[in-house]
């Protein structure tokens, strides 16, 4: 979660732009995002040149010893945000202006690729040198703020924070999902190397940059000691899809500044008939909109087949199944009303999933996990497509604490299930014998079909009710009695000392 003083300096950037005449908070997210990557470039070639020196392998910097920018030959050099940065002010501006921007719209080689297609359009708006200086110092001291908070991803809160600003963000749907709840997902479906993973609803592509970086870790020498894994991971691992070309622009910057090269991330409906993807990735990692009902005109046809519904969150779920290949994993996040609601839409879904797939787990997630922005219960569904069902009992976690208080504050706590969730989920053997009354446990299908395909936990969870005994009414009443008379007592004493 943002803290204080990270808040406080984002509040300060923004107030030079707004002071400075951007006063769109749009343009300024816009603009606050180029020089982020900007900053992220000249690190992440930093960091991947030392990476590759220890490893021994080649490596050639962005930042070549000339880069043509037009018509001219640069010393690549003063493009890095550590070297422009030290520059008089004319002198950075004009630097920003006729070389970094230009450089940084055409960095991409492949035109076509999502980078080239939502930078094309992008324009350096800062209007003043002197404007562009203290921005510049500003993101210096935000980020060394940012090197403090190395355990958390204090870039996603920047970029959820700046969103927070956006008075149609709630309506969009576009705040990001916390980051320990993306880990938490990753790391329950344990990407693979050979793995095509895509995001329905990308947003600033936060499931996708935290799946390669589980890879990075926990598959580094199988992926980046093979050619031809390397290129996959590079070229053709991770798909994303928006509706909001500023959310693409920050997805395919984020991939990048992650050392994804060419992340396929691109503008598209996915509900709508524009999305002819079908049987084509291994593992879908998602959180889309819950924004109510929609214009089924423009839904593909084959979505409305599964359940004939407007709603958005159940047209997903349909989306997912058709979109994995046969055996592959999805783990998405859903409202509660999905896993209860008594429409025959709600009861169709579930009951694909149930029948024809194979559905592996329903975590329960309390309500304040997405506050500030929104205090709906949530759940966490995990399922393998398979066309010829699978499902034999279903694992239940009833997730009580994330690590965090559940009010608007979000302040950090001891109480974190997650670990456990992981730890249980991963060795779902030893569950089967768990009582109804503990966190977690395991509901055979028949039960859960005899249920109407109920999936809220609630239905199968017993309570523990612990039996207290009272004393008699009349000893309860001597006690009072006897209280009042010390009471009684206390008052005379002091009545006597005032006189």
């Amino acid at each position: 979660m943002i803290t204080g003083e990270l808040k406080n300096r984002i509040d300060s950037l923004w107030e030079i732009f707004w002071t400075g005449g951007l006063t769109n908070p749009l343009d300024v997210i816009e603009q606050m995002t180029y020089l982020m990557f900007i900053h992220d470039l000249d690190d992440a070639d930093n960091i991947h040149a030392k990476e590759s020196a220890m490893l021994g392998l080649p490596y050639e910097s962005v930042f070549a010893k000339e880069v043509k920018i037009g018509e001219r030959i640069i010393d690549g050099t003063q493009l890095k945000w550590s070297v422009f940065r030290d520059y008089p002010a004319d002198r950075m501006y004009a630097v920003m202006q006729e070389m970094v921007f230009p450089f940084i719209k055409n960095l991409h080689a492949n035109k076509d690729s999502a980078y080239s297609k939502y930078m094309d359009d992008a324009i350096f708006k800062l209007p003043t040198p002197l404007m562009l200086s203290k921005v510049v110092d500003a993101m210096d001291d935000l980020y060394a703020q940012m090197e403090k908070l190395q355990e958390t991803d204090a870039r996603g809160d920047v970029y959820e924070y700046l969103l927070s600003k956006l008075s149609t963000a709630g309506v969009n749907g576009q705040f990001r999902t916390p980051r320990h709840i993306i880990k938490m997902m990753v790391e329950l479906m344990e990407p693979k190397a050979d793995d095509v993973i895509c995001d329905p609803s990308c947003g600033t592509a936060g499931f996708l940059v935290e799946a390669g970086e589980y890879l990075r870790a926990k598959k580094k020498e199988e992926i980046f000691y093979d050619k031809a894994k390397k290129d996959h991971f590079m070229n053709h691992m991770f798909h994303g899809f928006d509706m909001d070309r500023t959310m693409l622009r920050i997805g395919a910057m984020n991939m990048m500044t992650h050392g994804v090269e060419s992340p396929f991330i691109e503008y598209r409906d996915s509900l709508s008939d524009q999305n002819p993807d079908k049987d084509k990735y291994t593992l879908i990692l998602a959180n889309p909109p819950f924004k109510g009902s929609l214009d089924a005109d423009i839904v593909s046809a084959d979505l409305l087949k599964v359940c004939k519904t407007k709603k958005t969150e159940l047209l997903f779920l349909a989306l997912f199944i058709r979109m994995l290949k046969v055996g592959g994993r999805c783990a998405c996040i859903v409202p509660d009303g999905v896993l209860f609601g008594s429409s025959k839409a709600h009861k169709d879904i579930r009951k694909e999933l149930i029948e024809n797939q194979r559905l592996e787990a329903v975590i329960s997630m309390p309500s304040g996990v997405f506050k500030p922005y929104a205090g709906v219960s949530t759940g966490i569904l995990i399922f393998t497509k398979t066309n010829y069902g699978g499902t034999d009992d279903v694992w239940f976690y009833d997730m009580q604490a994330d690590g965090f208080s559940l009010d608007d504050k979000r302040s950090a706590v001891s109480e974190n299930n997650i670990p456990d969730i992981i730890e249980r989920f991963k060795n779902r053997n030893a569950e089967a014998d768990r009582k109804r009354t503990e966190k977690s446990f395991m509901v055979p299908k028949q039960e859960i079909i005899d249920n109407d395909y109920d999936l809220s936990i609630n239905k199968y969870k017993e309570i523990e009710y612990v039996p207290v005994e009272y004393p008699p009414t009349s000893e309860i009443m001597a006690e009072i009695e006897a209280l009042q008379v010390e009471i009684n007592d206390e008052i005379k004493s002091l009545k006597e000392l005032l006189r």
